[in-house]
């Protein structure tokens, strides 16, 4: 129907929409007028369509006429498009009003009359018309209609009570016409929502990039004409972003009619006045008077106020554009020398702001120039460091063009590529930068070149093997000793310390700490991660002391890069909750489509201490939302972390079947790449499924493959986080003497003085471990301060001090401690663990109330989701893309979850949901 098609076609326009079937369930009561009103492209046409429709399926024809800019100053143009439809009805009509009409129609041969005699005939139809039913008429672009119908349209506007007509009309705020609507009900159209922008352009463009359709999102504002528009003329490989959007994004010849018709109708002077205001972009009018050095006057931007394509706020001297596109059409209306001439004159007096300074000037020039080359590329490292990647790529990669010698113009390629695979998630722009290097300046590339190349295997490709020997054997053809102010050295050892970590295995490292032994002075946070990140069990006192300092300074930081790395070195000593603030403000940015490699990183660490501290909500949150920036910029390699993470908590949950399918999901992959860090990750997740399941053989086999008991060796930081799991499995599988040496090696290398929590799990640890006077330690463990911050840890030495306080029967305080357990366990919806505790407390003759929901029905989180979509008529698929899983393991879930609440058929799952949330 057309209604429906309509509807559907207007994304975000619900209310409007609503505002419009209002008046027109008005019409045969009270009849009346509504202007609605929006500036160019905003969807006043669209919204009009969709009143005709639905005015149709109400059985209320309607009557149409658009004005038309080059027929504004012919007479009754308006009024003849309304009118020829009808023009029968006309017939019909007093002969005073019938040839009134006619003549307005053109027929019988009278002059047109005068507009006042025309009104009343134009009532007198419509009146008639309205007899057996209401009639709408809808006028589309009320500013440019001709004086002599907006006339008659703007009194019978007025004067429509009794006659069952409705007016509806369209024009742009602050045109000026002689439709007089003072006093009109007026309707804002206002740009669309930025999730209702993102659904449209998503739906009619489904192949952009994510960060193709952010950008399209964050220029056009809301503007729907613009969002279908700027797509056209980008290229195909702008499009799945394989090249850089240019700063000022061209424009359709659509949307120019639309933003660019007032510019050409101003004087020169406002045009170039205009064209300096879009290309500096701060809307400092002092920058506008220094750029022009009294040439011209500001007064000169009158014209352009007066047309509504500025505001100029008198009280802190700034111009704003009203639409983005405004100033991206006066960029588009100027000539290639205009804007080269309009850059050098912003450049001159920006002296004291060399990042401006020197991308003005790049505009500015046309032939090689290494000393303009060199302000850029100090510009893009200063950018680099704030954050600002995109902007930092765009002036390296105008550097290299200015670039007289082929090696240095490789060297800016080169850092370019690397930019973009470590920082702007721009990782498919890798491979084509470094060809242009190579061609640049053939022979032995520049270490640049072996860093982008490293990053961008050990990123896409999971290549470890690759991009170590790359990145190692380029590292050590530098020169001694090592400059720690060198940025393409202390990148390429950053990138070697992650490919050494995802390897996993020892002999990776020699090249590192080679590599680390040749600087000169401190390397900072490169030394640091490697001695809490790389090898935590044997970091010292010093080390973590600095990193208390570093996580201290990042309230201040701006460099997303450093703030991720300072929360690396952090991840494995158990120092992330100093860095949240920080890390958040970069996951902002990468939501925002900047700075996105940094900010998967920082929403994996964020859910790493989310993991240890029972926030699984926002682990589930954090995860996800990385694992979505992984899938849509192509990071294969960063979403182990991730997957990691959900695979933890399902395991704790109890969601044992999502737990196997990710964990077998990462062996497969890391297997043939020897990525040892990602399996390490798989034998975590399925050690803590065992101990769920109370199979500690199974658990014991899974922690020791991670590190032999009694071992913490070197380069293997996933062995502090098995500390309780090893030790735990060795002593319910009679392991004594292996539990007791466990714990003596964490004793010698300090575990206990990296962070409170491994302290709390030392202090469990050496209790179970002991021959006796356990007590002791357990109660020294849940004495530690802020234990709680731990949650699930707490609840598991609970759960072990209760159980040895039972079997030496000590019952009331073994029922206050598992009792304690229980609470935390179901609180964390750690499923199999408050099972485990709760059967523990009944065998002391107590017990503990509450549960799932559902009269002891006990789902997981993950089924209670699935369900849910599964009864709202999701398919395996569908469910499946939502919850990151694969249809299989949905398909398991279900066959799981059907017993548990009593149905065999997907169609009775709401009912049973019903029952138990009335439960």
């Amino acid at each position: 129907m057309a209604h429906a098609e309509a509807a559907g076609a207007l994304v975000g326009r619900e209310a409007d929409l609503q505002r419009i079937d209002t008046f027109i369930e008005g019409i045969a009561a009270v009849a009346g007028t509504l202007l609605v009103s929006g500036e160019p492209g905003v969807g006043k046409t669209a919204l009009l369509s969709a009143a005709a429709c639905r005015a149709a399926d109400s059985s209320v024809p309607a009557l149409h006429a658009t004005a038309v800019e080059f027929e504004a100053h012919t007479g009754f143009s308006g009024l003849q498009q309304l009118l020829r439809p009808v023009i029968n009805e006309v017939g019909t009509l007093a002969p005073r009003h019938s040839e009134a009409l006619m003549a307005v129609l053109g027929q019988g041969g009278s002059p047109a009359p005068a507009p006042e005699t025309v009104s009343h005939a134009l009532l007198a139809l419509l009146t008639r018309m309205t007899r057996e039913r209401p009639v709408l008429l809808i006028l589309d672009d009320l500013q440019w209609m001709d004086p002599s119908s907006a006339l008659v349209l703007g009194y019978v506007a007025r004067r429509l009570l009794g006659t069952k007509a409705g007016l509806l009309c369209a024009e742009r705020p602050g045109t000026g016409s002689f439709f007089d609507h003072t006093g009109l009900p007026v309707h804002l159209l206002q740009p669309l929502n930025d999730q209702a922008a993102d659904t449209l352009l998503a739906t009619r463009y489904p192949a952009l990039a994510p960060k193709v359709r952010q950008r399209l999102v964050t220029e056009a504002q809301g503007n729907p004409l613009a969002l279908l528009e700027l797509p056209v003329p980008l290229t195909d490989s702008q499009r799945t972003a394989a090249d850089a959007l240019p700063g000022h994004l061209p424009m359709s010849s659509r949307l120019q009619t639309a933003f660019a018709a007032r510019i050409g109708a101003l004087p020169a002077v406002t045009r170039y006045l205009l064209l300096l205001a879009a290309l500096d972009g701060t809307g400092d009018l002092n920058v506008l008077q220094d750029a022009v050095a009294g040439r011209c006057s500001l007064k000169q931007l009158g014209p352009a106020e007066r047309a509504q394509l500025i505001r100029i706020d008198d009280h802190n001297g700034r111009l704003a554009f009203r639409h983005p596109l405004t100033r991206s059409a006066v960029v588009d209306l100027s000539a290639s020398d205009q804007r080269r001439h309009a850059h050098l004159a912003l450049a001159r007096p920006l002296g004291d702001q060399p990042e401006r300074r020197a991308w003005h000037l790049g505009q500015a020039t046309l032939t090689p120039d290494e000393e303009v080359a060199v302000q850029l590329e100090r510009a893009a490292r200063s950018m680099s460091r704030r954050g600002d990647g995109a902007i930092a790529i765009a002036s390296l990669l105008r550097a290299a063009d200015l670039s007289p010698d082929g090696a240095q113009r490789a060297r800016r390629l080169a850092e370019a590529a690397y930019l973009g695979a470590n920082i702007t998630g721009d990782l498919h722009q890798v491979p084509r930068l470094l060809a242009d290097a190579r061609r640049a300046a053939p022979g032995p590339g520049p270490l640049a070149a072996a860093v982008a190349s490293s990053a961008y295997l050990l990123n896409g490709a999971g290549d470890v093997d690759t991009a170590h020997r790359l990145l190692s054997s380029a590292v050590a053809m530098q020169d001694e000793p090592y400059d720690p102010q060198e940025p393409a050295l202390v990148e390429a050892l950053h990138t070697l310390l992650l490919v050494c970590f995802f390897g996993g295995r020892p002999d990776l490292w020699q090249p590192m700490d080679a590599a680390l032994s040749r600087f000169r002075a401190d390397p900072g946070i490169l030394a640091l991660t490697r001695a809490t990140f790389a090898d935590p069990a044997r970091c010292t006192p010093d080390d973590l002391a600095r990193l208390d300092t570093a996580i201290a300074e990042l309230a201040h930081a701006s460099d997303p890069v450093h703030i991720v790395r300072v929360g690396i070195a952090s991840a494995y000593v158990d120092r992330l909750g100093g860095c949240t603030e920080a890390l958040t403000r970069v996951a902002d940015a990468g939501r925002r489509g900047e700075a996105v490699a940094p900010a998967i990183d920082a929403l994996f660490l964020l859910g790493n201490h989310a993991l240890f501290s029972g926030q699984w909500e926002q682990l589930n949150r954090v995860a996800r939302e990385g694992l979505a920036l992984c899938r849509d910029y192509g990071y294969p390699m960063l979403a182990w972390p991730g997957n990691f993470l959900l695979a933890a908590r399902a395991a704790i949950q109890g969601d044992f079947a999502s737990a196997f399918a990710m964990t077998d999901e990462m062996d497969q992959w890391a297997r043939p790449r020897r990525a040892g860090a990602v399996r390490r990750y798989a034998t975590h997740a399925r050690a803590l499924v065992a101990l769920g399941q109370g199979e500690f053989e199974e658990a014991y086999r899974q922690a020791t493959s991670v590190a032999p008991a009694g071992d913490f060796p070197a380069f293997v930081p996933h062995a502090l986080w098995l500390l309780m799991d090893l030790t735990e499995a060795a002593v319910r599988t009679g392991r004594h003497l292996e539990a007791q040496a466990h714990v003596a090696a964490a004793r010698e290398v300090g575990v206990d003085a990296i962070s409170p929590r491994l302290r709390m799990q030392f202090l469990a640890c050496t209790a179970l471990a002991a021959d006796s006077g356990r007590s002791t330690w357990f109660e020294q463990a849940l004495a530690m301060p802020e234990a709680e911050r731990w949650p699930f840890d707490l609840a598991r030495i609970h759960l072990l001090y209760g159980e040895h306080l039972r079997r030496g029967k000590a019952t009331v305080q073994a029922r206050h401690q598992l009792a304690a357990a229980v609470d935390i366990f179901r609180q964390l919806g750690a499923i199999p663990w408050a099972g485990r505790a709760t059967q523990e407390l009944r065998a002391t003759g107590g017990h503990r109330e509450g549960g799932s929901p559902g009269s002891g029905v006990l789902l997981t989180p993950q089924q209670w989701e699935i369900a849910k979509l599964a009864a709202a008529g999701f398919t395996n698929k569908e469910i499946g893309e939502r919850l990151f899983l694969s249809p299989r393991t949905v398909s398991t879930h279900l066959h799981q979850l059907f017993p548990k609440l009593g149905v065999t058929s997907r169609a009775a799952l709401r009912d049973a949901l019903d029952r138990l949330n009335d439960d």
